[in-house]
């Protein structure tokens, strides 16, 4: 739902009359619009007059076909000032002339769309950026694990957006009715862009093998994990079709929010949170696939953040960590101290369930601790998982192209 704010400036701009809006020069760089009728200080809108002469649309200044900026930077002015204004109410456009002796013109719609104003910044984020996370605790599994149907998925784009969707807000989403052969995780990732390739493959299948040399491939419980936290580019998203399951009752699935474990140690435990952020730890995978031999190393704390404290990735594979850990020797306890509080509050939280035949389990890999419960393998009782990565660049950039075609 449209802000109030920003309710009133659209209906104030769209009227053609010059009177509905006024423009005016501040502080001598920037430029401020505002409905005539505005009550508050608020309610207007003001643009850096840098950022706009950046942003000249004229086509010396801006190359349509590609959407892309193209005057030489070389010789931008950063001290470049607004020095004569115009108002065109029937084009809808806002005209300027500059003191580097360019002239600009700016559609009302185009600036309202790239509002200065915290709130349109914040609504910009969440629906053309990426849309806001939402954290839970095991026991919200089932509220927030949305499920949809696989052929609809496949066919219709309304219901890819919403799987998408749900992927992005709450880091895991599952299909159902998918076929039984080892091609869905393919089509699945190609009906949103392409698969990401590892030194695993482009699919991978997870299955009891004999003489195994990932940790996966094995039918003794898998403890909570992220997959490849040795890459420093890891993937994103994590895609798990279940062709057969296992009859015996082992071969439950394992998830955890590990985000959502992140902030109950920022907000309870704080030395312990601190200590995970900062530390970096060494991840290491060495080995070889179809014949391929690889030696993989990435440094890198459990916890990421972004520069504005954003939760970005969690690190945590105990058979993927290396016995290299290059910190200093007084840091070593205190970390084993924090990593074993990270590890018990997951396991105490994970969430554990069965996927069924034709089922396709989604997760963010770079924010949910992924596990297995132990199962009798026979040749009678087997279970096949096929498996397959994609990219966040890639989901949002497809999420963003399925938003504006609505």
């Amino acid at each position: 739902m449209l802000s109030l704010r920003r309710r009133l400036w659209q209906a104030a701009a769209a009227s053609l009359s010059r009177r509905c809006l006024s423009v005016r020069i501040i502080n001598e760089r920037n430029i401020e619009l505002q409905p005539a009728a505005a009550a508050a200080a608020e309610e207007r809108l003001i643009f850096p007059g840098v950022w706009l002469r950046d942003n000249c649309q004229c086509a010396k200044c801006f190359h349509a076909n590609s959407q892309s900026r193209q005057h030489d930077w070389d010789k931008f002015d950063t001290q470049v000032r607004p020095l004569q204004l115009q108002l065109n109410a029937e084009q809808q456009q806002l005209q300027v002339r500059w003191s580097d002796e360019h002239e600009s013109s700016y559609g009302l719609s185009w600036l309202r769309e790239r509002s200065f104003e915290p709130q349109a910044q914040r609504e910009y984020l969440q629906r053309d950026y990426r849309p806001a996370m939402r954290l839970w605790a095991g026991a919200q599994f089932e509220q927030v694990a949305q499920r949809f149907d696989y052929a609809r998925v496949m066919s219709e784009d309304a219901a890819l957006q919403q799987w998408l969707q749900a992927l992005a807000v709450y880091g895991v989403a599952l299909l159902h009715g998918a076929p039984l052969d080892a091609g869905v995780v393919r089509r699945l990732a190609e009906r949103v862009g392409f698969i990401r390739r590892t030194s695993y493959g482009e699919e991978f299948v997870v299955q009891a093998k004999p003489g195994a040399q990932n940790y996966a491939y094995l039918s003794t419980p898998l403890p909570l994990h992220t997959d490849l936290p040795y890459y420093e580019y890891k993937p994103s998203v994590n895609i798990l079709h279940c062709v057969v399951q296992t009859a015996s009752s082992g071969g439950s699935n394992l998830l955890v929010d590990a985000f959502h474990i992140a902030e109950r140690l920022r907000q309870e435990q704080r030395e312990h949170f601190e200590r995970l952020c900062s530390i970096a730890v060494n991840w290491n995978d060495i080995g070889s696939e179809a014949g391929q031999q690889f030696h993989n190393i990435w440094r890198q704390p459990v916890i990421c953040r972004d520069a504005d404290g954003a939760y970005t990735r969690i690190n945590h594979s105990v058979p993927q960590r290396d016995s290299h850990f290059t910190v200093p020797l007084e840091q070593v306890q205190p970390w084993y101290e924090s990593y074993a509080k990270f590890v018990r509050l997951a396991r105490q939280d994970a969430h554990s369930f069965k996927l069924q035949p034709g089922d396709v389990l989604s997760f963010n890999n770079l924010r949910l601790l992924h596990g297995r419960t132990g199962y009798d393998d026979t040749e009678q009782n087997s279970r096949y998982i096929v498996g397959a990565y994609m990219d966040w660049d890639i989901i949002y950039s497809r999420l963003r192209v399925l938003k504006r075609q609505q």
